[in-house]
C-alpha cells in the first residue's frame, strides 16, 4: 500500500487574498503593531490581544481544513499510510518532495522515483499555491544544462515530474476565472480525490517555464485596469517563435499567455480559443484597440485580436512596469520574460 503525504501551504506568498483560501490571516497572515500612546510606551492591553490573535492564528493553520482530513480519512479506510504536512516555506515544501526522490544514480542527479510508493496530494486553495509546489519539483529534478543526461526528452529540460493529487480546497468557480482543477475535470470531493490517487492514473500535462526561475501551470495576463474597470493601454514587443503580434508600437490592452483556458477571455472578449495543456504548444494573444469611423464620422472603437501559438513566448515590455496576474499570482514585469513549453513534464492524478 501506498504512502500518501497530504501537503497544505501555510503561507500567503503565493495565494491572493489569504493562504488558506478563505481570505482571512492566517496561515501567514501578520497581526498590527500594537498602539504607541501618548508616552511613547506600548498599550500592554492591545499587545495581549495582538498575541493571542497571533496564536489563535497559528492555531488555525496547526488544524488541517475539513476537506483535508476528510481526504486522510478516505486514504486511511483504504489502508494507505497518511501524513498531513502544513508548509510554510520553501524549505519544508522541498522536504515533502525529497520522499519521492529515486536511487542515487552514476551521474549524481537528483531524479524522481517512477516506481514510488509515496504519493503526494496537494491541497490548493488557489492555482498559485498549486504553481508553488510545482516550482519547486522543477528547481529540485532540473538538471544543470552542463550536466544534461541523455535519458532526458530532447524537448524538455526536466524529467517527468512525479503526478500530484489536487484537492481543491474552495467550491468551483462560475463563470470565465474557472481554477485549473475545474478545467481539467479533476474531482472535488475528497473521497474521489483519494480514490484518483490510490486507483486512478497519470494524466501528464505542459508546463511552461520561464526565464524568470518560475514556472506556469496555467496562464499569465499581462496588462492592468483603472479603478473604473477599463484596460490601461500599454506596449511591449510580443513575439511567439518566429511570429511578431506586436512590434512595441501598438497600444495593448491585454496580451494572454495560455498553457490551458483560465485566461481564455477578458470581459466577454475572447483572447485564447485554443489553448490546451496537452498539445505541446502555447497559445498567446493580444488585444489591441483600433479606431474607425462611421459613414457620419463618428469615432467607433473596436478590439482587434491578435493570435499565434507555438514553443516558445517572449515579452519585452516597452512601458516600465507592466502588471501581470500568473496562475493568480499578481506581479510586475519590467523586464522581457520569456516562457516555453515542456510537454508533458508534470501529471495529475485522474479517476
Amino acid at each position: 500500500m501506498y504512502d500518501v503525504v497530504l501537503l497544505t501551504l501555510g503561507s500567503e506568498r503565493d495565494a491572493p487574498g489569504g493562504g488558506c483560501g478563505s481570505g482571512g490571516a492566517c496561515c501567514g497572515g501578520a497581526t498590527e503593531s500594537p498602539e504607541k500612546t501618548d508616552s511613547g510606551k506600548a498599550d500592554a492591553g492591545k499587545a495581549d490581544a495582538g498575541k493571542a490573535d497571533a496564536g489563535k492564528a497559528d492555531e488555525r493553520c496547526e488544524t488541517p481544513r475539513v476537506p483535508v482530513l476528510a481526504c486522510a480519512d478516505a486514504l486511511t479506510a483504504r489502508g494507505a499510510r497518511v501524513e498531513t504536512v502544513t508548509a510554510r516555506s520553501d524549505a519544508e515544501i522541498d522536504e515533502v518532495l525529497a520522499r519521492l526522490d529515486g536511487p542515487p544514480r552514476p551521474d549524481g542527479l537528483t531524479w524522481p522515483d517512477p516506481d514510488s510508493k509515496t504519493r503526494l496530494v496537494v491541497a490548493t486553495a488557489s492555482d498559485a499555491q498549486l504553481r508553488a509546489v510545482l516550482r519547486r519539483l522543477v528547481r529540485r529534478y532540473a538538471p544543470p544544462p552542463s550536466r544534461r543526461p541523455d535519458d532526458l526528452p530532447g524537448d524538455r529540460t526536466v524529467p517527468d515530474l512525479p503526478p500530484v493529487g489536487v484537492l481543491p480546497l474552495d467550491p468551483a468557480r462560475g463563470g470565465e476565472q474557472r481554477d485549473l482543477a475545474a478545467q481539467l475535470g479533476l474531482p472535488r470531493d475528497p473521497a474521489a480525490v483519494a480514490a484518483a490517487v490510490l486507483d486512478g492514473n497519470p494524466r501528464r500535462l505542459d508546463l511552461l517555464r520561464n526565464d524568470g526561475g518560475s514556472v506556469t501551470l496555467d496562464g499569465a495576463l499581462l496588462g492592468a485596469a483603472d479603478e473604473a474597470g477599463r484596460p490601461l493601454p500599454w506596449r511591449g514587443r510580443v513575439e511567439v517563435d518566429d511570429a511578431v503580434l506586436s512590434d512595441g508600437d501598438d497600444p495593448l490592452l491585454a496580451c494572454a499567455v495560455g498553457n490551458a483556458g483560465g485566461y481564455a477571455q477578458l470581459d466577454g472578449l475572447p483572447l485564447l480559443t485554443t489553448a490546451d495543456p496537452t498539445d505541446g504548444v502555447v497559445e498567446v494573444a493580444v488585444a489591441v484597440p483600433v479606431v474607425t469611423r462611421s459613414m457620419l464620422g463618428r469615432k467607433r472603437v473596436r478590439f482587434e485580436v491578435r493570435r499565434a501559438r507555438g514553443r516558445a513566448v517572449a515579452v519585452i515590455p516597452r512601458d516600465e512596469r507592466v502588471p501581470y496576474l500568473d496562475d493568480g499570482a499578481a506581479g510586475e514585469l519590467s523586464r522581457k520574460r520569456s516562457w516555453w513549453i515542456e510537454p508533458g513534464a508534470w501529471a495529475v492524478w485522474t479517476a
